[in-house]
């Protein structure tokens, strides 16, 4: 179904292939002086959408397949005593239709994003094969066509974030397996809203039940929305947490990497937070598959406390908090970093103003907090 509603997708030309290449290999070499990190890519790729959705596809199967489970019986479980026992054989069938549709939904998302992320970790995930730097072409061309900076410097840009996040990946082990396996038992903890499809199977004439074809235009009917338990509420806000470390990082290497060599670089940056703040492609998607909402303002005060403890202790000490999960920041220290600063050097610096340096950060973006509205056409 992704494959299907994709359409034609044509393959990458040798040329803009090469160009990836270049890009990848040059953000990464301007890289080596931004971490302590080594490279973690062993090789790029220009991918269409289609190779997209073949190299990912796993991945979200993964991710998905909580969520699956739940609505594979969420019907049958809905319907009445007596709509059972007029089912009988056609139970089966109906487990198998509530899947597909499902399926469904996850093909035509899936389908759609393929055609608008950016790289293979746009949406701070490992998704797709280990090592592998990857950029979609034909997306980041028509992101270009909007932007005042040149394309070889948009390419360049996206690279270095792409080769940063695989940096990230493969140099701290435990991280990929972690942030995967939060976001599967996020969704698996996820409950799907019943009331909808309870007042849909009550209603239902038990003759219909018989009718295969009628089911499955009932069934077509059913809109799957998760709903957080307040186990999951805490669950999701330790997963943001993770993931605002991630896109902070990264947003904090990046500039320090690109920042005196592509003027763009801080313009950039702020194009991509303003995609997300207002809901991009991979933020939407991402809610109605998994359920999962992050909120822009974390990864601003992540990307502040990493900026501010590279100036406090060092690149290498930054780093070195990634070598256990139990050295990162909480949630609290993104609200008051001093203390977690204050952890690493050893030093008093009780007097870092959070909201003073969150201020300074997106005056040196160009945007401010209220920015988080719609982007301007």
């Amino acid at each position: 179904l992704a494959s299907s509603s994709i359409g034609f997708s044509a393959p990458v030309s040798e040329s803009t292939a090469q160009a990836v290449t270049d890009a990848v290999h040059l953000a990464d070499t301007w890289l080596d002086g931004a971490t302590a990190l080594p490279a973690g890519a062993t090789r790029a790729a220009a991918w269409s959408p289609q190779d997209w959705v073949d190299n990912t596809l796993e991945t979200w199967k993964r991710l998905c397949d909580p969520m699956a489970e739940q609505i594979s019986t969420v019907w049958t479980s809905a319907l009445p005593e007596d709509a059972k026992a007029m089912a009988g054989p056609l139970m089966a069938l109906m487990t198998q239709m509530g899947s597909m549709a499902f399926g469904s939904q996850l093909g035509q998302a899936l389908g759609r994003l393929s055609k608008e992320v950016l790289t293979s970790t746009d949406i701070g995930l490992p998704l797709g094969p280990k090592g592998v730097a990857a950029l979609m072409p034909t997306a980041i061309e028509e992101l270009s066509e909007g932007l005042e900076q040149p394309r070889s410097e948009i390419l360049t840009f996206l690279a270095a974030r792409e080769a940063a996040h695989h940096r990230l990946f493969t140099g701290v082990p435990w991280l990929s397996s972690q942030l995967l396996g939060a976001v599967e038992a996020y969704a698996r903890g996820m409950k799907i809203d019943m009331s909808g499809i309870e007042q849909m199977a009550a209603g239902l004439d038990p003759s219909a039940m018989t009718d295969p074809s009628k089911m499955e235009e009932l069934l077509s009917q059913g809109m799957f929305e998760p709903k957080a338990t307040p186990e999951q509420t805490a669950a999701l806000e330790r997963l943001e947490t993770l993931l605002a470390l991630v896109e902070g990082w990264v947003q904090t290497v990046v500039t320090a990497a690109l920042g005196d060599r592509i003027p763009g670089t801080v313009a950039l940056s702020e194009m991509l937070r303003r995609r997300r703040a207002t809901g991009g492609p991979a933020e939407q998607t991402f809610a109605t598959l998994v359920g999962l909402e992050l909120r822009p303002r974390k990864m601003r005060e992540a990307a502040v406390l990493w900026e501010r403890l590279t100036e406090a202790a060092g690149m290498d000490a930054r780093d070195a908090v990634w070598a256990h999960p139990d050295l990162l920041p909480t949630t609290e220290d993104l609200d008051e970093p001093a203390g977690f600063i204050d952890r690493v050097i050893g030093g008093d610096i009780s007097g870092l103003d959070i909201d003073a340096a969150i201020a300074e950060f997106e005056k040196e973006l160009g945007g401010t907090a209220e920015e988080d509205g719609p982007v301007d056409s």
